[in-house]
């Protein structure tokens, strides 16, 4: 009987065997799908192929939320990650002041070309000359600030230009984002297409990119429409490229006529010009950051529009003590879009 038990249990076990090695088994190209097992060629591809269609939604349907209180002031800002390619597909901002813009002359304003002078300001005043010029333009009626001549209390207004780019721009806005101080900085449409993530910096923390125009000429010697079409072409670029406008033109050269001023009004633009400024934009002629706090502060005074330019070396090293100076002077730095002509 015992023999029989054996002989029993021997030939089920023998079967089981012979079972099992029949069985065929699930190839790892074809993973169970009852089972969380996923073999790792498939994962890489799939959170490949998932990110690479985050990627193109996010790029192509960028999320740009304008600030209510700045596109009051003229201002509109969007989130933009300083990438070139977060730019593309940002749809542009309405025109502002654009349409139905006369090219004809019909107040018949003189055509003469004024070179805009500031004169030295000393003892803490705006020279007369600045004082005169804003006159000027507040009796006639054009929309031009170069000083602001209702400023009861020690603040200023810090401008730079921006022609070009040789690699000061970014440490200008390291020492103002460190200073918690905000610009404006007037741009050329050459420095904003071939510094596509300085721009998208200067707009992120919340800097003024002004208008200064396409190809920088002399705008006293243009037409209306070659006026109309170089500030119009900027514009254009910075609202299509970075859903952004700013109602700022500061004239290339510092040169204007009553009837540009009267064509850049009509198109909704702030003229800014300035009351303090020296000689920083030559740079065969650069004489240390010591020198250019000051030169700044012997200049400053209440509603001072400061020039700077941005491709000088002596600005960018000395801009962090201009700032720590003005302050202890009892100076404070507002934005452009503060600003509200008298």
């Amino acid at each position: 009987m015992k023999r029989l038990f054996t002989f029993i249990v021997v030939i089920v076990l023998i079967i089981s065997v012979c079972g099992c090695a029949k069985q065929t088994p699930v190839p790892q190209s074809e993973p169970d799908t009852g089972t969380t097992a996923v073999n790792d060629t498939t994962l890489t591809t799939d959170l490949s192929e998932t990110a690479e269609a985050s990627e193109t939604e996010s790029f192509s349907e960028p999320v740009v939320t304008p600030v209510a209180a700045e596109r009051e002031k003229g201002c509109w800002y969007g989130e933009y990650t300083g990438t070139a390619a977060t730019f593309t597909g940002l749809e542009p901002l309405p025109l502002n002041g654009f349409e139905g813009v006369s090219f004809e002359n019909t107040k018949g304003l003189s055509d003469e070309t004024i070179e805009h002078s500031y004169g030295v300001a000393t003892e803490e005043k705006p020279h007369t000359i600045s004082v005169n010029n804003q006159r000027f333009f507040s009796e006639n009626g054009f929309n031009a600030l170069c000083y602001d001549a209702s400023a009861a209390e020690k603040y200023v207004y810090l401008t730079f230009d921006c022609g070009y780019e040789n690699g000061y721009t970014a440490k200008i806005l390291d020492t103002l984002r460190d200073k918690g101080v905000k610009a404006a900085f007037f741009c050329t449409l050459p420095e904003m297409k071939g510094n596509t993530e300085i721009i998208a910096r200067m707009i992120n923390e919340g800097h003024i990119v002004g208008n200064h125009s396409v190809t920088h000429p002399d705008f006293s010697k243009l037409t209306r429409r070659e006026m109309f079409d170089e500030v119009k072409t900027f514009d254009d670029y910075l609202r299509e490229n970075f859903g952004y406008s700013a109602q700022y033109f500061r004239y290339p050269q510092g040169k204007y006529s009553e009837n540009s001023l009267d064509l850049l009004n009509r198109m909704g633009y702030t003229c800014v010009f300035w009351s303090l400024a020296y000689a920083d934009w030559d740079l065969s002629n650069q004489k240390g950051a010591d020198y250019a706090l000051e030169t700044v502060m012997s200049r400053i005074h209440p509603g001072a529009v400061i020039l700077l330019h941005a491709v000088s070396p002596d600005n960018a090293n000395a801009l962090g003590s201009i700032i720590d100076a003005a302050r202890a002077k009892g100076y404070s730095f507002r934005s452009l879009s503060e600003y509200v002509p008298a």
